[in-house]
C-alpha cells in the first residue's frame, strides 16, 4: 500500500467546547505529552501486477492537503471511484493526557468518517511511547515529544531552557526526540542532545537563544545529522529562530553548562543500551508465563499487575509491581534466577547480578534503560 493522504489534528478547547482542528503544517511531527492528536491516513491499494511494474513506482502519491475535516473527506470520497482504498484513523494519547480526548473522538469524529468510508476504515488507538512502525515511518525519525499541552507551552513556554534526547530503540524507524530534564545528570554519550537555550537578555547582534546539538562521544554517527535536522527544523519554535551550535562531548562552551546548572557526573558508558532487555511474568491467562517485550518499550510497560525482569548487561532487575500476587512473585524470582545462570554460561564476559526494582524507587541504573522516564502515570480509581 502507497500512502496518498496524511492529515494531522489536535484536540483543542474552543469557545464554543472541544473540537479536533488542523495542525499546522510547521508542526508536524511535533506532540504534546498533554494533548491527543488524531491523523487520517489514506493508502491506495495497488492492483496485482508484474513484479517489474512494480518496482517502477516505489515512492509515495502526493495529494493536495487542505484544512477541515469537511474538505478532507471530500477529498478522499473523489478517488473512491477510481481506485481500491484503505483509510486509517490513528489516535495518539500523550502520558499525561486524560482519556476525555479518546471518548471524544470515538463518539463525535469516528462516527462521521465511518458513514463515509464504512468498511473502508480502521481505528488505531496508540499511546505515547507505544506507536507502530507504521504510523512512525511516516515522519522520517523527525518524531518530537514536548512536555505539557501545546496552547499554554507556545503562548507562555519557551523562556527557560530545554533539553532534549534523541534515542532509536532497536530500529532507526523508533527515532524519538523527546523533552527531558533540563539538568547535566541527564546526558549520555551514548546518545545525542539537543539544548534549546534562551537568553535572559538580547545580545548585540539581536540574537534571543541558541539551540546546543550535543553529539555524544559514542552515539551513532547516523543520528548526527538527523539531530541537526531536527534541532533547526523543530525545537525551534514557530516565533523564533535560533541559530543552531553543534558540539562534541569534551569540548563544550560555559554557557552550555550553564543552562545545564553547572557541569555534574553523567553517564558516560553506553554499553548499557546494547544489552537491556525487558521481560514480563504473569499469570493471567491461568498459567505462569514470561515473554520478552519489544526492544522499543518505555517506562509505561511496566505494568503494575506484573512482575517485569529487566536486563541491563550488568544487572537483572525484579520489577515488583503493586498489584502483583505473591505466587507471581516467587515463580517471577524463579524464572530470574534462572536466566542469571542462563546469560553466565551465554556471555562469560559480562555476568549479571539479581537486584530488586521497587515502583516509586527505582534507581539510576534502572530508570536509564527507559527513554525519558518521568513520573509513573496514577491508574483510575487509585
Amino acid at each position: 500500500m502507497h500512502i496518498e493522504l496524511f492529515f494531522p489534528y489536535i484536540l483543542k478547547t474552543l469557545q464554543e467546547g472541544k473540537k479536533f482542528v488542523r495542525l499546522p503544517d510547521g508542526e508536524f511531527g511535533t506532540f504534546y505529552t498533554m494533548d491527543c492528536y488524531v491523523f487520517l491516513c489514506r493508502y491506495a491499494v495497488l492492483p496485482e501486477e508484474s513484479e517489474d511494474e512494480e518496482e517502477e513506482d516505489d515512492g509515495d502519491h502526493e495529494c493536495p492537503i487542505t484544512f477541515s475535516v469537511k474538505h478532507v473527506i471530500l477529498d478522499c470520497s473523489r478517488f473512491q471511484a477510481q481506485q481500491d482504498f484503505k483509510c486509517v484513523l490513528y489516535f495518539w494519547q500523550g502520558r499525561e493526557a486524560s482519556n476525555m480526548g479518546w471518548l471524544h473522538f470515538t463518539f463525535q469524529l469516528q462516527p462521521t468518517f465511518e458513514k463515509i468510508f464504512k468498511d473502508k476504515l480502521e481505528v488505531v488507538r496508540m499511546h505515547q511511547q507505544q506507536e507502530n512502525h507504521k504510523f512512525l515511518s511516516h515522519f522520517h525519525r523527525k518524531f518530537v515529544i514536548r512536555r505539557g499541552r501545546r496552547g499554554l507551552t507556545r503562548n507562555l513556554g519557551g523562556k527557560w531552557p530545554e533539553l532534549f534526547q534523541m534515542r532509536a530503540n532497536g530500529s532507526s524507524v523508533c527515532t524519538r526526540t523527546i523533552q527531558i530534564d533540563c539538568r547535566a545528570t541527564e546526558l549520555c554519550s551514548g546518545f545525542c542532545h539537543i539544548l534549546r537555550a534562551p537568553y535572559n537578555v538580547m545580545h548585540e547582534d539581536g540574537q534571543k537563544g541558541i539551540v546546543y546539538v550535543w553529539i555524544g562521544e559514542q552515539s551513532d554517527p547516523h543520528e548526527h545529522e538527523y539531530a541537526r535536522k531536527v534541532a533547526e527544523e523543530m525545537i525551534n519554535r514557530h516565533d523564533e529562530c535560533f541559530p543552531v551550535q553543534v558540539i562534541k562531548e569534551g569540548e563544550e562552551p560555559d554557557d552550555f553548562w550553564e543552562y545545564m546548572g553547572g557541569k555534574k557526573k553523567y553517564e558516560k558508558d553506553p554499553s548499557f543500551f546494547r544489552y537491556t532487555r525487558l521481560f514480563r511474568c504473569t499469570n493471567e491467562k491461568g498459567y505462569f508465563a514470561v515473554s520478552e517485550k519489544t526492544v522499543d518499550f518505555c517506562q509505561d510497560d511496566l505494568d503494575d499487575d506484573d512482575i517485569m525482569i529487566l536486563d541491563n548487561g550488568d544487572i537483572v532487575f525484579l520489577w515488583l509491581g503493586t498489584r502483583a500476587s505473591e505466587v507471581e512473585v516467587k515463580l517471577a524470582y524463579k524464572a530470574a534466577t534462572v536466566y542469571v545462570a542462563h546469560m553466565k554460561m551465554r556471555q562469560t564476559d559480562r555476568p549479571r547480578t539479581l537486584k530488586l526494582a521497587i515502583k516509586g524507587k527505582e534507581s539510576k541504573r534502572f530508570k536509564k534503560c527507559f527513554h525519558a522516564w518521568g513520573r509513573h502515570k496514577v491508574p483510575a480509581g487509585d
